[in-house]
């Protein structure tokens, strides 16, 4: 006998390529399962604004919640770095799965297939993300950084177009639909510090249920425990989308590491900091490396976006 369960997930390429990903790996996991797909048209999606006054991330997950809350849909996949960091999850809802990571850097693609250092002088960079905008101005100050919001598709496009000389997106994005061939250069993770959360996939259920036990099947213990100090950074912040904070946590054996940085929004200043310690306090080592980035002045780089 079938049991089918329903996936719900943002309408963009990238969005549907996850999700076939998910429906994969779930019915591989449980025998006489089948996964239907339901795409759902999100308010960040549709905006073409400032993220910002969008309602920051949220914009790209508030109606899929609704739907989960509601039982119109079982589960739902999300990119982790789209989901708000500085609010609790909607009552009744959580991450059941933290899919294996993939590569959480990001990467550059030029008109003219020049690397980073190589652009000329008053060259366009297109991102609209703080965290980008602030290392770009750190690592060049001669770039001029121009917001660019939409797809991976529709930015390649502006690039293409002339718009920009060069856009910074998800490396792991363009592998997921097929466009690594355009990446110029994979920025290293010391140039270009990865967002909390980056290159992993989440499916997130109601917390009581079926569903729950299902996806528990294709749960990656490494990545749910390097996406929990990651998370319990940002928490600590506070911060949001409008905030220029990088984290990235790794694991060797029973041991999480996790970089953290947060940048001026002029990227002339930037606080970092390294913590390390047992995979079981690893919510505890977001926390940390929160206190001390914020024992070292931080607050006077978040205020500025969090206004």
């Amino acid at each position: 006998m079938t049991t089918t369960v329903r996936l719900g997930t943002r309408g963009s390429t990238m969005a549907l390529a996850q999700a076939r990903h998910v429906a994969r790996e779930l019915e591989s996991a449980h025998a006489g399962l089948a996964v239907r797909i339901v795409p759902v048209s999100t308010h960040g999606d549709r905006w073409t604004g400032s993220l910002v006054t969008a309602g920051g991330k949220g914009a790209f997950t508030s109606e899929i919640d609704a739907l989960l809350q509601a039982g119109d849909i079982d589960l739902a996949v999300h990119c982790l770095k789209d989901i708000p960091g500085d609010v609790a999850l909607p009552e009744g809802i959580c991450i059941a799965a933290y899919l294996p990571r993939d590569d959480p850097r990001d990467a550059l693609i030029s008109r003219d297939g020049l690397r980073l250092d190589q652009l000329a002088r008053d060259a366009v960079v297109g991102t609209s993300a703080l965290r980008r905008q602030a290392q770009l101005q750190r690592a060049r100050p001669d770039l001029r950084v121009k917001p660019i919001r939409g797809n991976v598709d529709s930015r390649i496009a502006r690039l293409d177009s002339g718009d920009v000389d060069a856009i910074v997106v998800a490396a792991c994005g363009l592998h997921r639909i097929g466009q690594a061939h355009r990446i110029t250069q994979v920025l290293p993770a010391e140039l270009m510090g990865p967002a909390v959360g980056a290159g992993t996939i989440v499916v997130t259920t109601r917390t009581s249920g079926p569903a729950y036990a299902l996806v528990m099947a294709v749960d990656d213990p490494d990545s749910r425990d390097t996406s929990l100090a990651e998370r319990a950074l940002l928490h600590r912040f506070g911060a949001s989308c409008n905030s220029a904070v990088s984290g990235h946590a790794s694991i060797d054996r029973d041991t999480v590491t996790l970089h953290a940085a947060v940048y001026a929004p002029e990227g002339d200043r930037t606080l970092a900091t390294v913590v390390a310690g047992d995979r079981t306090a690893a919510p505890a080592l977001g926390r940390q490396a929160a206190d001390e980035l914020l024992a070292l002045g931080a607050r006077k780089l978040l205020d500025p976006y969090l206004r």
